[in-house]
């Protein structure tokens, strides 16, 4: 080999090493220092043309305009689009009613612009079935929407899937008000949209509003999306109760990018079993790998929630996201019943107004504790905020309890006004505390 071909070879060796080291150097990381995949910065919509033939409603006898339910006319061209190997279900311009929908291996649906499925008001049009319900597995009234099994499920379009809940949340405040106890098992209702064990699912673009209960809720699935979605409730008036935006229960690799969440509860939760021996129970489990950026929150109770029905959360990112009228940012429940571990979580980039910006409390709402010898304390462990611009009522509401340990909580950037005027971060619960360039009211911490 001639020098002159040494010396290409040489040189062609440094810049693919160097290439290398800086792809490297750029990849971004989860909290804990795990590479982040590909797939999470990945911004690409589903192209609905791709997923097969369209079936629409109408031309399969479906009714528009009308009041009648049609859960088992719609429930065949499901049924049809499946057995002919799958296709989109296509709801066209109108109002369509419906109960219970199951949709299966290679069935998507696309609510077109201007088109409405609206869930019935009668919880009898609900079938029960043994679901995933508030940390537990029981016989409980399904979704308006429910898939299981159902790997690249696809909810799209502009129009509106509408859970048609004030009957519900009224039935349910008046139950309330007769009895203090009464819990969302006690008042039923069905929740808006219930997927299970399926992998790359997308709910893309659609409104999702007045859900009876909680509006979107994920169980043992991995790698879902929910993009540019516009999720509502009504939080004055007669309040949409627990209809959280989206719950995240015993799932990985999970996106949520530029959706608007306005609902009376938690926007979005993360959940994975609760009790005692939640721990130990095979159907539970932990929630890692959740990346939620570039949202507004009008009004709910937290823009993230880890638990009430929570075991282990991991590698949870939250930035560039704006909230109008929150209880609280970052909400970490601690339940004394129950083992829980809240780690690698990351806050960055927010702006906004909100009641208390980091609550961390005992939860004690419809608990029951067992008596457990080995019963582990339950911990927080690793939790950063950087980059934060609020207007709050509290900026640190924390509390420490002998039943968790908080440890090495950071807090980089901060410029925020505190209506308490408390001295924050003075007599804290928290081992290993770091605070760099933090300024509460103007005055530097």
């Amino acid at each position: 080999m001639n020098q002159k071909l040494i010396l290409a070879v040489a040189l062609l060796i440094v810049c693919v090493t160097a290439v290398g080291k800086k792809k490297v150097q750029t990849q971004e990381l989860w909290p804990n220092g795990e590479p982040m995949a590909a797939w999470f910065t990945n911004t690409t919509k589903v192209d609905v043309e791709t997923l097969g033939q369209k079936y629409i409603l109408t031309d399969y006898g479906v009714r528009q305009g009308t009041t009648d339910v049609q859960t088992r006319e719609i429930q065949a061209v499901i049924d049809r689009a499946a057995a002919n190997g799958g296709g989109v279900i296509v709801v066209p311009k109108g109002t369509f009613y419906s109960g219970s929908l199951f949709f299966k291996q290679g069935t998507h649906l696309l609510v077109e612009e201007g088109g409405v499925l609206k869930g019935s008001d009668r919880i009898r049009d609900f079938e029960i079935r043994e679901t995933r319900i508030e940390g537990q597995t029981c016989q409980y009234f399904v979704a308006l929407i429910n898939a299981d099994g159902v790997d690249g499920f696809t909810i799209a379009g502009k129009g509106t899937i509408d859970g048609n809940g004030q009957d519900y949340w009224q039935e349910f405040w008046i139950r309330r008000l007769w009895n203090p106890q009464c819990t969302n098992k006690d008042a039923q209702r069905p929740r808006l949209t219930y997927i299970s064990n399926s992998k790359n699912v997308t709910i893309q673009d659609v409104r999702l509003i007045n859900s009876p209960f909680w509006t979107n809720h994920i169980y043992r699935c991995d790698h879902v999306r929910y993009l540019d979605l516009y999720i509502y409730s009504s939080t004055t008036g007669i309040k949409g109760p627990s209809t959280d935006a989206i719950d995240i229960d015993v799932c990985h690799d999970v996106v949520v990018r530029g959706c608007y969440m306005n609902v009376n509860d938690d926007a979005v939760v993360l959940k994975g079993g609760k009790g005692t021996y939640a721990d130990q129970a095979p159907e539970n489990g932990p929630c890692y790998n959740i990346l939620v950026e570039n949202c507004h929150y009008g009004t709910v109770h937290g823009c993230m929630t880890l638990g009430s029905e929570s075991v282990h959360d991991w590698n949870v990112i939250m930035r560039r996201c704006h909230t109008d009228n929150t209880q609280n940012v970052l909400w970490l429940k601690m339940r004394p019943d129950t083992p829980q571990h809240y780690e690698f979580v990351r806050v960055e980039d927010f702006t906004g107004h909100c009641r208390s910006f980091l609550l961390v409390k005992p939860w004690t709402q419809f608990y029951q504790k067992e008596d457990r010898e080995d019963m582990p304390i339950s911990q927080c462990n690793d939790i950063s905020f950087k980059n934060i611009n609020m207007d709050c009522g509290t900026f640190f509401n924390v509390e420490g309890s002998d039943k968790y340990a908080l440890k090495n909580f950071s807090f980089e950037n901060i410029n925020v006004k505190d209506a308490a005027k408390k001295k924050a971060f003075e007599n804290h619960p928290i081992d290993q505390l770091t605070l760099k360039n933090v300024v509460v009211n103007g005055e530097r911490r």
